[in-house]
This record gives structure tokens, sequence and C-alpha cells, in this order.
């Protein structure tokens, strides 16, 4: 686990500093929120300079700037399965691993991890110094494997699951590229009319002398141009300040907690980040007890995996109930983030000594409905884009002509 520095204050109002360690920050904050502090800030503590150091083998300094992908972490843990359970021994395998990963950024990882498991320390120890590639639900499978002596099958299922979460986000991100497309298509547009053609029409107007007395559409749509024209700036500006604030502002607890909400509350949307997050639960919590994590380290576990505070802390709420001796339904049923058909199967699972079993096969259902709402979702949104992306190219058409021909009038009636 990492080690985290952190300022809060207790029942008295009194300010206590200290360190801990825990899988992430998140975790940590829970845990002194269920002790009674008001957590004002959490740091990660400064690791030892052997830590510290950077290998530079197989991929340069570019390697510290480069991401691990959720597939190459699949393939880690699939083919790393395979050798432990032909025999080969720990720092064998991570050699191994190390020369035929294709990702420059992991073999400098796994060339850490090496040191550290040559060193004495455990491998999930080791997996703890880089908490944005091993989450703490990778960590605690390890930790797990290691305990139970079963390492090469917690592997197997960590790649399994690292597939199945892959395969649910490439299905969302290919969802959502074509009304990306039409929409950044239909920006380009719009703005090259406004700005490059509609100036053109303006100067036409003017020649004719018909620039004064122009139609409501055409007035607004000058305006449009002539502050996109001239102001352009502001725009580029304004959109790059939101976007920071943006940033900035989902990056604190509040925040996330209010964009989380709304992702689950948002029209259309909300729906499928909630069918996404329900599936995910499942999906995890059924791999933790599957591999032999306890009950409660795996809702903690869980909690932070499904990146929602909202749904994080009602998990967390059930895993205090639970503690104090309830059933994981009830909780569950409380929080009013669980539809009632998880709740009725989960209990029965707890009942029957399945509930792996059962988490499982619900996970496989709203992964399901995953797939069918993103299909719905995408072919309900193709031809509304193609519907407004037509309208509002109509309308600058019509607002740039209705001049003319108001003026080709005046001059047959002239005539």
């Amino acid at each position: 686990m990492a080690t985290y520095n952190y300022v809060a204050k207790d029942a008295l109002g009194k300010v206590v500093t200290g360190s801990s360690e825990a899988e992430n920050e998140q975790i940590l904050v829970r845990r002194l929120r269920e002790k009674g502090f008001w957590v004002q800030k959490v740091n990660p503590a400064h690791a030892p300079a052997r830590q510290r150091a950077q290998v530079q083998k197989g991929g340069g300094s570019l390697a510290v700037f480069s991401r691990v992908s959720g597939r190459d972490l699949a393939i880690f843990c699939r083919q790393f399965a395979t050798m432990i359970d032909a025999g080969v021994s720990l720092v064998r395998c991570l050699a191994v691993l190390e020369e035929q990963s294709g990702s420059a950024r992991l073999r400098q990882i796994i060339s850490e991890i090496q040191a550290g498991v040559e060193s004495g320390e455990t491998l999930s120890r080791s997996l703890t110094r880089w908490p944005r590639v091993f989450g703490n639900l990778f960590v605690g499978l390890v930790r797990a494997g290691e305990v139970g002596g079963v390492l090469d099958e917690t592997l197997n299922r960590l790649a399994t699951f690292l597939e199945e979460n892959e395969r649910l986000r490439r299905k969302v991100k290919s969802a959502m590229t074509y009304p990306a497309l039409v929409l950044t298509f239909a920006t380009i547009v719009v703005v090259g009319l406004v700005t490059f053609i509609l100036p053109q029409f303006i100067q036409v107007f003017e020649d004719l002398g018909i620039d004064k007395d122009l139609p409501a559409p055409t007035r607004i749509l000058v305006q449009i141009s002539d502050f996109l024209t001239t102001k352009y700036w502001m725009v580029i500006g304004g959109v790059i300040l939101a976007f920071v604030v943006f940033s900035q502002y989902t990056r604190t607890r509040v925040g996330k907690r209010h964009w989380d909400w709304f992702k689950l509350k948002a029209p259309v949307f909300g729906k499928l980040n909630h069918k996404i997050a329900i599936a995910r639960f499942s999906r995890t919590l059924s791999t933790l007890l599957v591999s032999g994590v306890p009950i409660l380290q795996a809702l903690e576990t869980v909690a932070g995996a499904v990146d929602n505070e909202i749904i994080g802390d009602a998990i967390m709420a059930a895993r205090a109930a639970i503690r104090e001796g309830e059933q994981i339904g009830d909780p569950l049923q409380r929080s009013g983030m669980f539809p009632p058909m998880v709740v009725q199967m989960v209990a029965i699972g707890e009942e029957t000594g399945s509930l792996d079993a059962m988490l499982s096969k619900i996970a496989d259902f709203y992964e399901s409905e995953v797939d069918a709402t993103l299909a719905s979702l995408t072919a309900a949104l193709e031809p509304l884009l193609i519907i407004v992306l037509g309208f509002i190219v109509g309308f600058i058409v019509i607002a740039m002509f209705m001049p003319l021909m108001h003026a080709i009038s005046q001059l047959q009636s002239q005539a």
C-alpha cells in the first residue's frame, strides 16, 4: 500500500496530523471519516530515493509520459499467470515480462517491481508504488493470491476482468465516436459559413444598398459573424477557461461529487452511466470474492473502483452496516442506488452462499443492457444530429438569401 500524510480535525476541532498506509487517497479519507475526523488535506508521502529512481532501460525518458493501457495490463496478467503456473520463479517471470512487453512505460515499471521483489518485498507491496497503473483492485487481488497460494489463478481472473472492462470501455467509446465526429463536422461547417462565407454576402448587401434594412434572422447572423471575426480571441479564451475551471473543480472532493451526481441524473446518458456503474460494481465484487478477499475489504476496494462518489458512498454505507451485523441486501436497498433486481439477487446469493456467482450473473445482465442501450442511443442520435445540423445550416442559408430575394422582388416590382 502507498503511504499518505494527512491533516484533519477531530470532533473537538483540534488539528491532527499523521501518516497512514492505504490503497488510495479516497479509501484513506473514508477511513478517517469513519473515525470521526474531518479531513482537510491528503498528500502522498515521499518515497525513498530507490523507489523514486526511474529506470530508463528500453523506454528512455519519454516512457515516464506514456501510459499503460488496460489491454497491456491484461496481457501482462495472462502471461504472468501462465509462467507462474508452469513453475517459473517470480523474479524470472518479471525478467521475461520486461523483455517482451510492448509498452515502454510498463517495461520500466516491471524493472522496478523486479528490483523490489529481489530486495525482499512482496509482489503486492511493490505494485503499490504505481497506484495509477495498478489500482487498489489489482493490488488487492494480487495480495489475496499471495496469501492463498493461488497467484496464478488470481492473475487469470484479473486478466479476464481487465479484458471485460476494456471491452466495455471500447464499446462505449466506439458508440460515442460517430456523434462526436458529426458534432465536430457541424461546428466546422457552421464556423466556416459564419466567418468566411457570410462576410462576402454582407459586402454584396452593402454594394446593393440593402444592408440597412435586413431581416431579423440576417441581423442576428451578422452580429454573430462580427463577434466571431473581431472577438474570436474571447471565444477561444472562454472555451479554454471553462475547460480549465471545470477540470480543476472536478478534481476537488465537492466538485467530483457534484459531477458524479450529474452523470447519474443527466437526461438520456444518466441511465447509461448508472448501468455501467452497476455492472462495474458487480463484476469487481464478484472477482474479489471468488479470489478469497474478505467481504469488508472487498467492498472497500469496490467503492474506489466504481469511480463514482455517490455509488461509492452507498457501498461504504453498506460496508458499515455489514460490519454491524446486517446483511448486504438491506443497506443496498436503503441507498436507492441499486435497482430492486440487483438487491434481490444479492440477497439470494448471500442466503445460498453463492454471492460471487450471483454477482457475476448481474454483471453479465447489465453489460448486455449497456450494449443494448448504446445501440439504441446511437441509432437515435444519428437522425437527431442530422436534423439539428440541417436546421442550423438551413437557417444560415435562408438568412443569407432572404435580403437578396427581397431586393430582387423590389427590382421586379419597379420594373
